[in-house]
Formats: C-alpha cells, structure tokens, sequence
C-alpha cells in the first residue's frame, strides 16, 4: 500500500469520513507529523527509517486518540533521528492534548519523555513515581540497577560496576494455576512507590 493509503485506512475503517474528506484528513496528518505531502503516493521502503516512524505516528493519530501506546517507538533509530521524533512526540503531546505510554529499555529515552515513571521487573510493577523520585532516588535494586547500566560518553568517567545479574533471578514460568500474591506497595514519598519485599518474588 502506498503511505497515503495506510494513513487513510483507520479513518476509513472507523467511518471517520469519506473520499475528499478522507484525502485533506490525510494531507493534513502528513503536515502534523512533518512530511511532505508528496510522500503520500510512496511506497515505505522508499522511507528512511525516522520518516517511517513519522508515519506510524500520523497513523495513531488517524482516529483522533486520547492515548497512544508506544512499544519501543525510537529503539531502532540512531540518536539524531531519535531526538528528531521523540521531539515530534513530545510537541504532539503539548498540542493535542494526548497521552503516551512510553515503553522503553533505555533510561536515557524514558528520563527525557516521562512525566511519571513505572519500572517492571518480571511482570510486576516494582516502582512508581515521578520522573525525578524514581531517577534521584530509585529504592529498587532493579532499578538501581537499570541505571548502572546506562552508557557514559565519556571513557574517564566511566567506572566498572555490576550488571544487571544483582541476583538470581527467578524463573518466569510458573505451573498452571498459579496465582501470584497481590503487589503491595511502600509509600516512599508523595506519589512514589516500591514494592514491599522488592526481591522476594515467589517461584
């Protein structure tokens, strides 16, 4: 399918609007996320892959949504072409009112977007907070740990430290039936979380 006609397809799809509405909706989306509206008769191995983002996102926001889910939206990008559409998100979020759930394994990424920060370890939600709460004081060892492993630039400034193995970690499997304990969380501050007994988790 060419780019216009993958833009066009939710509108379409949702009953969102019809021929020449349909085409100036999409025209429009092309403008919002920055790419010229000749793009619109290509084809997507024409695209670069940052310009190939840019149209995933005019298709999220095809519909008009209130939230969009973002599953390790710049992980395949280098870094110029990543602060380009994180930027891009960013201002979309600022303009049209959305919200993102950002998921991410780079802490880097996740520090320049989040407002609010949940860390996952093993399916379960292990820390809540702020963007600030959980970045200048993480409780978790997984967290802390997450961090430890974010690159330095600078080779002098670098210090060797342990990886992310701070202990065995439990099997993800659990036999049919199981049912884990329900998460309780320890208020550590205003709006910042830490699951109790953080490194028992049951196998």
């Amino acid at each position: 399918m060419r780019l216009g006609e993958q833009v066009a397809e939710p509108i379409t799809n949702y009953g969102l609007g019809t021929g020449a509405e349909v085409r100036e909706r999409v025209a429009q989306l092309f403008d919002r996320v920055e790419l010229p509206r000749s793009f619109m008769t290509r084809f997507p191995h024409e695209l670069s892959g940052g310009q190939r983002q840019r149209i995933a996102i005019a298709r999220a926001l095809a519909v008009n949504p209130k939230l969009i889910i973002a599953d390790e939206a710049v992980s395949a990008l280098d870094v110029s072409v990543q602060a380009q559409v994180l930027n891009l998100m960013m201002e979309l979020q600022a303009d049209l009112g959305l919200s993102f759930l950002f998921i991410s394994h780079d802490m880097a990424v996740v520090e320049r977007v989040s407002h609010r920060v949940g860390v996952m370890y093993l399916g379960r939600l292990v820390e809540i907070g702020d963007r600030a709460q959980v970045f200048e004081n993480p409780q978790h060892e997984y967290t802390r740990a997450l961090l430890r492993a974010v690159p330095i630039a600078d080779p002098s400034a670098r210090t060797i430290s342990e990886d992310l193995n701070f202990q065995p970690i439990p099997s993800p499997v659990f036999p049919l039936g199981y049912q884990p304990n329900p998460s309780e969380y320890e208020v550590v501050s205003q709006g910042h979380l830490v699951l109790k007994n953080c490194l028992n988790f049951e196998t």
